[in-house]
């Protein structure tokens, strides 16, 4: 134990010595984050040569960056990565154990956490947010009954880093449905509707006419309504969020020409409801679904296109990534389609399988990142990104995120080896799996037993090890179980969950759980 640790606080001093020799020739980078929304592994053409359409924007970034192959959203739904993104901690630490958050409640990310953008803000950066938050709003008043719209939304974006924001609180289909800038809604969402019938896809769709009161949706679609602006349509999101960031960081540009800035720009896109404007309707040989993945694509070539233009692309590091696999409908795709959305891995959104969680990641950094149009097959993890970004903006930073491994070497070096400690994913229904290297144990949970993969054989896990390889179940049981109880991943880190123990923590006693390594 005293070997590892002092070889890993070697690593670390090499790395941080190549970082500040770096960082001391070059400005600070911008950031933008762009965080698509269930898509898949194969929904970007260069992760799949079979992709039945293609995203040249994202296949020019791998060109020109680094394609992550082996990198995996911090969970298989939404709420959850989102917050592992943001703060560098895992969401189950919460008292958010299973699935996502409605639009409404109280906010996950807690008022004195850390997050990307406090951290980055509080280094001189300016600081936006457009797009789809899904960690919680506090809405004036307690119903459409009772609401006030006069009054300010608080305990949201503005309140956990980011200076400006623009966007909607949650997925589509959970209401409160308006374009918010700032702590307002310039059309507020006092009408009702429900979901729609979807020409283009097996989902739905949100778009007028909308009804007065929610028992006349209910009367018209059989639904009860749920609050929707008079103005909102969801073919406008993702026009809409690039808009706002386009004017955003030229605005900034403009007035603060020295000031590094970070965006995070979560989109909407390929989520329900799959809603293609008219003009890529017909594009690529996949449907709705393809057309979506398009426009998407499309939208990030406009990001980039803005950086290019303005000259910010040089010392923009720009990732885009998923929050989790894609959506079940990727299995009627195979069929109808021959695209497989989550190439060769195992099941989708929501598993603790490969396909609900290791999702396409692209990073480029034209002024920082070494031998660019490399692919890098290490194990990395979005909740990696914090400690990665902090590091390259501040190279002393210490205890970034709980369970954050900054893989900062691995962009600024094209011979750095980065061996990440142990990875934790985890299911919509609770189950965890913990992967180091190329093992991953997907651990017992309720009635079902272990499984082990050996992934670099199997990446699709087809064969299960465990019985064979007791003493390596042993093992990852046991590293996971430290990084549970321990409160973090890092070494030294030792801090309290957000609650007491819980049912998912199947191989954990009760005891255990209430003892820390």
């Amino acid at each position: 134990m005293i070997v590892a640790r002092l070889t890993y606080i070697l690593a670390i001093g090499i790395s941080l010595l190549s970082i500040c020799c770096r960082a001391s020739g070059a400005e600070r980078p911008n950031v933008v984050i762009v965080y698509t929304d269930d898509q898949g592994f194969g929904d970007c053409s260069a992760l799949n040569s079979n992709a039945k359409f293609e995203t040249p924007n994202l296949d020019r970034l791998a060109e020109q960056g680094i394609l992550f192959t082996n990198a995996h959203s911090a969970d298989s739904v939404c709420t959850p990565s989102r917050y592992g993104l943001l703060t560098g901690r895992y969401c189950w630490r919460t008292s958010l154990k299973r699935g996502v958050m409605g639009a409404e409640g109280e906010c996950l990310i807690a008022e004195k956490q850390p997050t990307i953008a406090s951290f980055l803000r509080d280094q001189g950066y300016a600081t936006a947010m457009v797009g789809k938050w899904h960690l919680g709003m506090d809405f004036p008043g307690q119903d459409h009954q009772s609401r006030d719209w006069t009054k300010p939304v608080v305990n949201m974006p503005l309140d956990k880093g980011f200076d400006y924001f623009f966007g909607v609180p949650a997925s589509l289909n959970y209401g409160v449905l308006a374009w918010f800038e700032g702590r307002f809604a310039a059309s507020p969402p006092t009408l009702f509707t429900a979901k729609k019938p979807n020409q283009r896809h097996v989902d739905y769709r949100i778009m007028p006419p909308y009804q007065a009161t929610p028992q006349q949706t209910e009367q018209i679609l059989g639904k009860p309504g749920m609050e929707v602006a008079a103005d909102f349509i969801d073919n406008q999101c993702l026009t809409k969020f690039t808009d706002k960031s386009i004017n955003w960081m030229r605005s900034h540009h403009a007035d603060h020409p020295d000031q590094p800035f970070f965006l995070y720009l979560p989109l909407t896109s390929p989520h329900y409801p799959v809603c293609p404007l008219p003009d890529f309707y017909q594009h690529g040989d996949c449907g709705g679904y393809g057309e979506f993945m398009i426009e998407t694509d499309f939208h990030i070539g406009r990001v980039l296109s803005f950086l290019s233009e303005s000259g910010l692309d040089q010392n923009t590091l720009v990732c885009v990534t998923s929050d989790n696999g894609p959506e079940n409908s990727w299995r009627a795709r195979i069929k109808e389609f021959g695209h497989r959305s989550n190439l060769h891995f195992r099941e989708g959104k929501r598993s603790v399988y490969e396909g609900g969680h290791r999702v396409p990641m692209i990073i480029r950094w034209p002024q920082g990142i070494d031998s660019p149009g490399r692919t890098v097959d290490s194990l990395v993890g979005q909740i990696d990104l914090f400690a990665t970004v902090a590091e390259l903006v501040k190279p002393d930073s210490e205890g970034v995120g709980p369970d954050s491994h900054s893989f900062a070497t691995t962009l600024i070096d094209a011979n750095a080896s980065h061996h990440r400690l142990p990875l934790i994913n985890h299911g919509a229904k609770g189950r965890f799996a913990i992967t180091e290297g190329d093992w991953k144990l997907v651990l017992p949970h309720g009635n079902q037993s272990g499984e082990l993969y050996n992934l670099a054989a199997d990446p699709s896990e087809t064969k299960n090890l465990a019985r064979t390889h007791p003493r390596r179940v042993d093992e990852l049981r046991e590293k996971a179980t430290n990084i549970v109880v321990n409160g973090g991943t890092m070494p030294g880190v030792k801090q309290s969950n957000d609650t007491t123990y819980w049912d998912d923590l199947t191989w954990i006693s009760e005891s255990e759980y209430e003892s820390p390594r």
